[in-house]
């Protein structure tokens, strides 16, 4: 006979076993729900200095597997009333990119007015062009700025997405004070407001506006575009500043060492030329995010990019990228004939500030911790040239989000 004690000890077991089957399957049907998104977060229109109709940019994202678009026009949100005057402009593209938007859209849809034999071209709203294009996860059109500002000769740029009014230029007394107030009225509406939005510092090589020194002591961002496509803005680096990776570092160390932010790392287009492809233009399709989330929102895209759940990309695919525990794992989707480098970058607690940790080659690779490390991120490079890169001879790459050890 079997004793009351036994029985009560395998009934245990067996309710842990049971349990712990659960919580695996939960974990798997949480990991299943969550999926990647194709974003970019960096995109101008007829609304600024773009040279196209947004209809006809948010088609051209859509039509080629993109999941969400963030239109951030300079100085301006895409509202209230601004007409284009295809017959005055220099040359005959103007002309060229009307037919062809009134031939995508038709007649019922483009708004015309002609005044002694000249046309002006009423452009649409974010509100109502949105509704041509955005599909319960399928598409998504997100409300951005990118707010202008300079000291100086210094260009000074900041992205905030997802906004819902209007943020002027903020002004300052140096480059840093001009950067960290324009971020700061992007999370004052965020909080006055309840609306989920970030802000994200672009560009800080385009004409050398922002030294090292200026990045590192802009102690309020969360986000900075370590790619853009735009042909001037010197994403490896030159004589005059670093590579946006080695800015990276030097921040990420800087407020690891200090208690600070964490900071992530973006790819966008920042287009602005929807014509002929060319290395001197600014082309859309050169830099993106893979956003992991479980739906197309922007509370939930905004969720995942806080949280580092995204990589950067310029045409390497992920399979996975995990960073738990002591190790960081990518996981690369491989393409006939090409080869593939990770680099992981990362700061030992009393080491220089962005050391090359280990270089792997394959498509299967991780990084262990050695226990002195602060952190950890991967830059994965293909041996596959990219189609109308942002300078001749550019290899596709990927770049993962720190590993940060708490």
């Amino acid at each position: 006979m079997v004793s009351q004690k036994r029985c009560r000890s395998s009934h245990g077991v067996l309710l842990l076993a049971v349990a712990l089957l659960l919580v695996g399957s939960a974990a798997r049907a949480q990991e299943q729900a969550q999926r990647w998104w194709k974003g970019n977060l960096h995109t101008h229109t007829l609304w600024s200095d773009g040279d196209d109709y947004p209809e006809v940019v948010l088609d051209w994202y859509k039509s080629r597997g993109y999941h969400f678009v963030a239109i951030s026009d300079h100085n301006i949100l895409n509202d209230g009333t601004k007409w284009v005057h295809p017959d005055q402009s220099v040359g005959d593209v103007p002309r060229r990119r009307f037919e062809r938007y009134r031939e995508r859209f038709g007649d019922d849809w483009v708004e015309v007015e002609v005044s002694s034999g000249v046309r002006a071209v009423r452009l649409k709203t974010f509100s109502e062009y949105r509704k041509l294009f955005d599909e319960p996860g399928v598409f998504l059109t997100i409300q951005a700025e990118e707010i202008t500002d300079e000291f100086g000769e210094a260009a000074l740029h900041i992205n905030a997405t997802n906004t819902v009014e209007f943020i002027p230029p903020q002004g300052g007394m140096s480059v840093v004070e001009v950067l960290m107030r324009n971020i700061d009225a992007v999370y004052e509406q965020r909080e006055r407001t309840g609306q989920p939005m970030f802000a994200h510092l672009n560009h800080p090589n385009f004409r050398w506006s922002i030294t090292l020194e200026e990045f590192v002591a802009v102690e309020n961002e969360m986000f900075f575009e370590v790619y853009n496509g735009h042909p001037g803005v010197y994403n490896d680096g030159g004589i005059q500043a670093p590579a946006m990776d080695v800015f990276w570092d030097h921040a990420l160390t800087e407020r690891l060492r200090s208690g600070g932010k964490v900071l992530w790392g973006l790819a966008v287009d920042d287009a602005h030329h929807y014509g002929e492809p060319s290395v001197a233009r600014i082309n859309p399709g050169r830099g993106w995010v893979m956003v992991r989330a479980e739906e197309l929102t922007a509370a939930a895209l905004i969720e995942a990019l806080e949280a580092g759940d995204f990589y950067s990309t310029t045409g390497v695919e992920l399979e996975g990228v995990e960073r738990s525990g002591d190790e960081l794992r990518v996981r690369i989707v491989p393409e006939v004939g090409v080869a593939y480098t990770t680099e992981f970058f990362g700061s030992r607690r009393d080491g220089p500030a962005g050391e090359v940790l280990a270089a792997v080659a394959g498509t299967d690779v991780r990084y262990t911790l050695e226990g002195d490390e602060l952190y950890v991120r991967a830059r994965v490079t293909s041996s596959k040239e990219k189609v109308n890169g942002y300078r001749a001879g550019e290899l596709e790459r990927a770049w993962t989000q720190p590993l940060i050890v708490e």
